[in-house]
């Protein structure tokens, strides 16, 4: 079943709780809670903040000790912090992802994630002038060649630039699903944005 996972607008938002509830309550699987430069006290207040029923539903970018304490879907390893030492400890059930930004990198290091976003793959539309890596037909190729392998384990998400236009080309790609930003918080109606996506790739 190909998967849609929903990024957080990078800064706060007006009445941002709320509108997260929202858009968790529209049957979203995962919600990443990625706010960089945020204290632990900021961050840890929206997650208290949000009903307690969505808390299997997020996955934070960082911070590890949050993740455990509120149960929390998974952890989020960004860049400096998944080269910064071993695998953080989680509790059972509990997703490890990570982002990359090449193929190679993939095939490093696959095993040691649930699943990982790879970006950008089209023109982002959350920030200018960060374009697209990829060439659609080699993607689809190398993932196919690592799906063939026993020891084959994440899922590969797209990530960049993915809208309800471009969506459907995904999956023939071979992803297993796809990460959304801006698509979502660049419309005036961020509920409205999401159900067409889902429309899109159902």
């Amino acid at each position: 079943m190909f998967r849609l996972i929903l990024l957080t607008a990078p800064t706060a938002l007006p009445d941002e709780p709320r509108l997260l509830a929202d858009l968790l309550a529209q049957g979203h699987s995962r919600l990443h809670l990625r706010k960089p430069g945020w204290p632990v006290a900021r961050l840890e207040t929206l997650i208290q903040a949000l009903p307690a029923q969505f808390r299997p539903q997020l996955v934070l970018h960082g911070h590890p000790d949050l993740v455990r304490r509120y149960h929390l879907g998974g952890l989020h390893l960004p860049a400096a912090l998944r080269l910064a030492g071993p695998r953080p400890q989680l509790l059972s059930g509990q997703t490890l992802s990570t982002s990359f930004h090449s193929l190679v990198e993939i095939s490093q290091h696959r095993r040691r994630y649930d699943y990982i976003f790879l970006s950008p793959i089209f023109d982002s539309i959350s920030k200018a002038g960060y374009a697209s890596g990829f060439d659609l037909a080699t993607v689809q190729a190398r993932l196919r060649t690592l799906a063939a392998r026993p020891s084959y384990r994440p899922q590969v998400l797209a990530l960049g630039g993915i809208s309800a236009a471009n969506i459907g080309l995904l999956a023939p790609a071979g992803f297993a699903g796809a990460a959304v930003l801006g698509t979502i918080w660049q419309h005036p109606n961020p509920v409205a944005a999401l159900r067409r996506l889902q429309a899109a790739c159902a």
